[in-house]
């Protein structure tokens, strides 16, 4: 099974997210995504860029990159489209990701506040056992926050916060940001060469 879910949401660090997504791609995966308005806000104010949440193709998510023949495995579904095949247990997948996390999706998903289709992919991941990778990017964290993160690990749940790395001698935000790509796509079981592994030369 080679389709993964990505959900991308309001909070700051969505160059994760889309390098996250043409990694994916690149290691010809079938990438379910879908994303929050807030998201939506967060990728014009990051990064430039303008979607229009009705529909979204990898062009419009990463215009300067060069097409590719895997940009077909991209399947997008409106964050409130609940007919989507991602709503339901019984559509199979290898795992889902959301990069980055925001606090209020973390909180909604801990409390089974399936509000949009971002919340019920998460629950359905969580229910069917498979494997669900949460990438929050917020500092400090709150009482509160790190409670709804521990709720989430113990429901079977990945917390990879966003923290990069610096045994590998970053050169780069580039560098920075495939160091957290490729912890996730470790959880994902997708082989990818993006960084030097701590014990390699």
């Amino acid at each position: 099974m080679s389709d993964i879910v990505l959900a991308i949401t309001g909070a700051s660090g969505v160059a994760y997210g889309l390098r996250l997504l043409d990694v994916l791609l690149a290691a010809d995966r079938t990438v379910h995504v879908t994303m929050s308005p807030s998201a939506g806000e967060v990728l014009r104010l990051e990064q430039g860029i303008d979607v229009d949440l009705r529909a979204i193709s990898v062009s419009d998510l990463m215009p300067n990159r060069p097409q590719h023949a895997n940009d077909a495995n991209i399947r997008y579904h409106h964050y409130q489209d609940f007919k989507a095949g991602i709503a339901s247990g019984s559509f199979r997948t290898a795992g889902m990701v959301v990069c980055p996390c925001s606090m209020g999706t973390l909180a909604s998903i801990a409390n089974g506040l399936s509000s949009n289709l971002i919340h019920r992919a998460a629950d359905v991941h969580l229910k069917e056992r498979r494997k669900l990778v949460l990438v929050p990017r917020e500092t400090p964290l709150s009482s509160i926050q790190l409670g709804n993160m521990k709720t989430l690990s113990d429901a079977g749940a990945v917390i990879l916060p966003a923290m990069p790395g610096f045994y590998h001698q970053p050169k780069s935000i580039e560098d920075m940001i495939d160091f957290v790509v490729s912890r996730i796509c470790d959880q994902l079981e997708v082989d990818v060469d993006l960084t030097r592994r701590w014990g390699t030369a």
